[in-house]
C-alpha cells in the first residue's frame, strides 16, 4: 500500500523473530496515545527517481565488468595458456569471494549507513578491477586473488542496493523500479562481452578490456556519493517513518529459515543463477568452437581471437535480457492483481520453458549457427522472466529490517550452489570428456556441448522449486503487511496494490486490543 502524506509513528518489530499481530497493533496504539515522536520527512520522489538512475548506472557497471572476462576468455587462455576448468576458476574465485562476504555486508546493512558501506565498496571493485588488467602471464595466481577482491567489491552493493530501493518505493511502483535495476544483469552482461571483445580487438591486447568500467566506474561513485540517499528502513511503508527493529544476527536467520516462501524462492534463485552463469560464461566460446568444427573458422591460436561470437551474443543478451525482464515485469503486474501467486508461478514457467530451448541450443550449435542464436535469444527471454519478479518476492515476504540479511543469504546461496560452481562443472566435465579421445577440433567442441548438458536439468529442478514456493507465498505476504502496516490504515491510493482484507476473528482482536490499550 502507498500512504498518503500524513504523519505516523515511528514502527518497531522488537528483537524476536516475529510478533503475533495483536501484539504489534498493541504496541503501536499504544505509543499512539502516550508519545509524540518527531516524524523524519519522506524522501521527494525526484530524489528517489535519481537515486534509482545512479543505482541502475552502478549495477550496469557491476555486470558490465564483470562479463568482460567472458567476452576476451579465448585470449586470456591462449596468454596464460590454461585448460577450460581452470580457465572457469577465474569466475568461480570471483563469485566465492562475493558469496562469503555477502553475509557479513547484510549484516552491517540492517545496522549500519548502507550509503557509506557501498561506498567503500565500490572503491575497493575500482581499484582492484583496474590492477587486474595489469598481471603478467607468470603471475595467473594474482589475476585470481585480484578477481577474487573484486568479488569483495561488489558483494557490498549487490547485497545493499536492492533494499535502498525498496524502502524508496512501494506497490507496483516498486515493481516496476526493480524491475528497471535487475534489467541491468543482462544488459551488463551482454555489453561486457561487447565491450570486452571489442576492445580487445581495437587495441591487440585483452588487458585493455579490463580497464573500461573502472574508469566509467569513478564517475558511478562521484554520483553515488552526492545524489543517492540512505532511507530509513521500511520508509517507503510507513511514509517515511521508519521501521526499527533490534536483533542478534542469528534471530535474523532463524526468522528467514522458519520463512518458507524465502527458502523455497531462494532456492528457485539459486537454479536461476547455475543456469545465467554456466551459459554466461561458456556461450561465446562454445559458439566459437562449433563454427571451428564445422569449418567456418580458424582455430583461436594468438590473439586478438575473431570477437564476431561475443558481439552477437552480447547483442542477443542484450535484447533478450530487455524484453525478458520487462515482460515478466509485466506479467507479474498484470495478474498479480487477480492471483496472489503470480510472482512464482512466472518464474516457474520462465525456468521449465528455458529447459527445451537450452536442449535445442545445444545440438543446433552441431549444424546452424544461425538456429543456436534464435534458441539462446528464446532460452534467455525465458531465464530473464525471472529477474525483476524474484527480487521482488523476496522485498515482499521479508520485514524491513532483515532485507540486507535476507539479500545477502539469497546471494551466498544463489552463488555457492549456482554460478559460483557452474561454470567450474562445465569446465570440469568438458575436460574430462575430451580426455578421453585424441585431441581434436571436433571433439573440443563436443566435449563442451554434452557438458552442457547439465544447464536443462538444474532449469527444470528450479521450475520446481518455484511451485513450492507458491504454495506459501499468499501467507508470508500477509504476515509482512500485518508487521509493517499494522498501525492505522490510510486511504489507498490509485496506483496502490488491493489492501489485505483481514477475517472477523482478526478485526475481533484488533477492536478488543485497542480498547484495552485506551482503558489503560
Amino acid at each position: 500500500m502507498e500512504p498518503k502524506d500524513r504523519p505516523m509513528p515511528r514502527c518497531s518489530l522488537g528483537s524476536g523473530s516475529g510478533l503475533p499481530y495483536s501484539s504489534f497493533v498493541n504496541s503501536l496504539s499504544s505509543r499512539s496515545l502516550t508519545e509524540e515522536e518527531k516524524e523524519k520527512p519522506a524522501i521527494s520522489p525526484r530524489r528517489s527517481y535519481v537515486a534509482l538512475a545512479v543505482l541502475c548506472y552502478i549495477n550496469l557497471l557491476n555486470y558490465t565488468e564483470r562479463y568482460t572476462i567472458a567476452g576476451v576468455l579465448p585470449e586470456i587462455q591462449e596468454f596464460f595458456d590454461i585448460s577450460d576448468s581452470t580457465a572457469a576458476l577465474i569466475q568461480t574465485v570471483f563469485i566465492s569471494s562475493f558469496l562469503l562476504l555477502a553475509p557479513l555486508f547484510g549484516y552491517l546493512g540492517d545496522r549500519y549507513n548502507r550509503k557509506y558501506i557501498m561506498i567503500g565498496g565500490l572503491s575497493v571493485w575500482l581499484v582492484t578491477a583496474a590492477a587486474s588488467s595489469l598481471v603478467t602471464e607468470s603471475y595467473f595466481w594474482l589475476l585470481m586473488l585480484l578477481r577474487a577482491m573484486v568479488g569483495i567489491g561488489e558483494a557490498s552493493y549487490s547485497t545493499i542496493a536492492p533494499t535502498i530501493i525498496g524502502d524508496l518505493f512501494v506497490g507496483t511502483r516498486r515493481s516496476t523500479m526493480i524491475c528497471l535495476f535487475y534489467i541491468c544483469i543482462p544488459v551488463g552482461s551482454g555489453l561486457g562481452y561487447i565491450t570486452g571483445a571489442g576492445v580487445a580487438h581495437l587495441t591487440g591486447d585483452w588487458r585493455w578490456a579490463l580497464r573500461i568500467t573502472p574508469i566509467l566506474g569513478v564517475v558511478g561513485l562521484v554520483l553515488l556519493v552526492f545524489l543517492c540517499p540512505n532511507p530509513t528502513r521500511g520508509a517507503a511503508e510507513t511514509h517515511g517513518a521508519g521501521v526499527t527493529g533490534k536483533s542478534s544476527y542469528l534471530e535474523d536467520v532463524k526468522y528467514l529459515l522458519k520463512n518458507k516462501s524465502f527458502v523455497w524462492s531462494s532456492l528457485g534463485v539459486t537454479a536461476t543463477a547455475f543456469l545465467a552463469g554456466a551459459l554466461a560464461f561458456w556461450a561465446p566460446t562454445f559458439l566459437s568452437r562449433a563454427q571451428v568444427s564445422q569449418g567456418l573458422q580458424l582455430p583461436c591460436i594468438k590473439e586478438p581471437c575473431n570477437p564476431t561470437d561475443s558481439y552477437i551474443f552480447g547483442a542477443v543478451t542484450v535484447v533478450a535480457g530487455i524484453l525478458g525482464a520487462a515482460l515478466g515485469s509485466g506479467l507479474s503486474r498484470w495478474f498479480g492483481k487477480r492471483f496472489p501467486i503470480a510472482d512464482p508461478l512466472i518464474c516457474a514457467i520462465g525456468l521449465l520453458g528455458s529447459a527445451p530451448c537450452l536442449f535445442a541450443t545445444i545440438f543446433a550449435a552441431s549444424t546452424s549457427i544461425p538456429a543456436t542464436y534464435v534458441f539462446i535469444f528464446l532460452t534467455e527471454i525465458c531465464i530473464s522472466l525471472n529477474w525483476a519478479v524474484m527480487a521482488d518476492i523476496l522485498l515482499s515476504v521479508v520485514i524491513p529490517t532483515r532485507r540486507s540479511t535476507a539479500e545477502a543469504l539469497q546471494i551466498s546461496v544463489l552463488h555457492l550452489l549456482g554460478d559460483a560452481g557452474s561454470p567450474y562443472f562445465v569446465g570440469l566435465i568438458s575436460d574430462a570428456i575430451r580426455k578421453s579421445k585424441p585431441a581434436t577440433v571436433d571433439w573440443s567442441f563436443r566435449s563442451l556441448q554434452y557438458s552442457l548438458l547439465l544447464c536443462p536439468v538444474v532449469g527444470i529442478l528450479g521450475g520446481l522449486f518455484f511451485f513450492v514456493n507458491s504454495i506459501y507465498i499468499n501467507e508470508d505476504r500477509k504476515a509482512v503487511l500485518k508487521l509493517v502496516e499494522g498501525a492505522p490504515q490510510p486511504q489507498q491510493d490509485v496506483n496502490s496494490e488491493p489492501p489485505i482484507e483481514l477475517s472477523n476473528e482478526d478485526k475481533s482482536n484488533h477492536i478488543n486490543n485497542a480498547s484495552v490499550n485506551i482503558v489503560s
